[in-house]
């Protein structure tokens, strides 16, 4: 933790919904427009545990390839990390191991992370079962959560679940 707060990281291949992660989690809004992220972004906002609150420092990186070298930089510092994916997409589901080898390369070994499968609001087209990404995280030794970023449901909770275990580490 810096004088900053907590630093928590977005990662995830673009198109999974980060920036509408973030801006449910922040504003309590969706804005199916957002863009895509150039680089990064962050925002700032608080979290209250246990009747304490608590600062964090939320990173939206880009998922496109290109930036890579930029947003690698941002996991050193980082106190927790949520690695999406998008149910509705397979692709992204395949991914998820290279983002965790990322982290492994380039954060400390004492960051927290877990692992999200977003868009669970479009059931219709999903691709990616509960079952799967359950079976992934545990693969991974982290935990999972289904959430949707267009609803707001488990948006809080990851938040929630993330930062209490930041906090105690």
């Amino acid at each position: 933790m810096s004088d900053n707060g907590y630093k928590i990281i977005l990662i995830g291949n673009s198109q999974v919904g980060k920036t509408c992660f973030l801006q449910q989690y922040c504003d309590r809004d969706f804005n199916v427009n957002s863009g895509t992220t150039i680089g990064v972004d962050f925002r700032f906002s608080m979290i209250v545990l246990d009747g304490k609150t608590y600062k964090m420092q939320i990173w939206d990186t880009a998922g496109q390839e290109r930036f890579r070298t930029i947003t690698t930089s941002y996991y050193r510092d980082a106190d927790g990390i949520i690695v999406i994916y998008d149910v509705t997409s397979e692709e992204t589901f395949l991914q998820v191991e290279n983002w965790f080898g990322e982290i492994n390369k380039h954060s400390s070994q004492s960051v927290f992370s877990i692992l999200v499968g977003n868009k669970k609001d479009l059931e219709q087209d999903r691709v990616v079962s509960t079952e799967n990404g359950e079976q992934l995280a545990e693969k991974l030794s982290v935990p999972f959560i289904e959430t949707s970023a267009k609803t707001g449901e488990n948006v809080y909770e990851t938040f929630k679940q993330l930062m209490e275990k930041v906090i105690t580490m």
